[in-house]
């Protein structure tokens, strides 16, 4: 608002920078312009003031969908005054000389005009819509349909209105309604989740059985290869004991046809001496006899008596007919 200081028979009066002020006195203007600063008689002046900066203006209304349930539209619009002397003879600006108050309220007049004009094309369009389309998807078209009503409207322009932006803030149904909207998709999403935690638990089912079924086939395989390992161990002994009864039959032939040979060579000498006895004399064999007996006696170098006892000389005669070898 403008700063409006008095004085004994006279007025100043200072204005921002986004505020259109007009002075008239007598019926005629003596100032008009944005941020002005001037004196003035306060009986004899006529003071208007127009804001130049944007503003917004919330419009909330009610609106019946083409299913007959009622939703509440909550949007914002955003207005400048695009033309302030227009303005200015179309709405009540004026001010007071005395406390620069507006004289009346031309801000709720305009914010009232511009309601109206953007409820209209809401209306119409949410009744086009059913409650689910209009809660779901209403926002964006809403908004598009009342920002070019706006700017087309001539009653607009004919106050020196510029509308600069349309917004929607919400589009929302009673309580119950919406709940029992939010129930419905709330369920849906918890069968998704549902869904999804079972597939999670079936996957996990899945792969616990696929590592079941690895270490089953692991240990299957173990112990077939433990199988084969024993298997080859156990042909590996019948293969060592096989070759080693070989080897043991081979020595035991080798042995016994060493001692056939022994026994054959002793048995051959033994006919050689013995066909060697039978051509020589009875004589001869007596001192050979003699001879051997008396290798065979016992040593007597030590002995100062010798005594001939029936078993000395069993003996001797015993070594004798052996063969004579000591």
């Amino acid at each position: 608002m403008a700063d409006i200081r008095s004085y004994p028979f006279i007025s100043h009066l200072r204005a921002d920078p986004t505020s259109w002020v007009q002075h008239q006195h007598n019926g005629k203007v003596r100032h008009v312009g944005a941020g002005l600063s001037f004196w003035f008689r306060p009986r004899t002046s006529a003071l208007a003031e127009v804001p130049l900066d944007d503003r917004e203006q919330t419009v909330l209304f009610h609106a019946r969908t083409a299913d007959f349930q009622d939703v509440t539209v909550a949007s914002t619009v955003t207005y400048r005054v695009e033309d302030p002397p227009l303005a200015a003879t179309r709405t009540d600006f004026g001010v007071s000389p005395r406390t620069g108050t507006w004289n009346a309220v031309p801000l709720e007049t305009v914010g009232g005009l511009l309601g109206e004009l953007a409820q209209q094309p809401a209306v119409e369009l949410v009744a086009e819509m059913t409650m689910a389309e209009a809660l779901a998807h209403g926002i964006g078209p809403i908004r598009e349909r009342v920002a070019a009503a706006l700017a087309a409207d001539q009653r607009l322009r004919e106050r020196g209105l510029l509308v600069t932006d349309v917004r929607v803030v919400s589009v929302r149904t009673d309580p119950d309604v919406e709940r029992a909207l939010q129930t419905e998709t709330r369920e849906r999403i918890q069968g998704a989740a549902d869904k999804a935690t079972f597939e999670r638990r079936a996957l996990a089912v899945e792969q616990e059985s696929a590592i079941a079924e690895n270490e089953l086939t692991s240990r299957i395989e173990i112990a077939r290869r433990e199988q084969e390992l024993v298997a080859q161990r156990g042909a590996n002994e019948r293969l060592r004991a096989t070759e080693q009864a070989a080897a043991d039959e081979i020595t035991s032939t080798a042995s016994a046809a060493a001692t056939r040979t022994v026994g054959q060579a002793e048995a051959d000498a033994q006919s050689a001496l013995l066909a060697a006895y039978d051509a020589v004399d009875h004589e001869t064999l007596t001192a050979l006899a003699l001879k051997e007996l008396a290798a065979n006696l016992p040593d007597v170098s030590s002995l100062t008596t010798l005594t001939l006892t029936p078993d000395v000389l069993g003996e001797a005669l015993s070594r004798l007919a052996g063969g004579g070898s000591r």
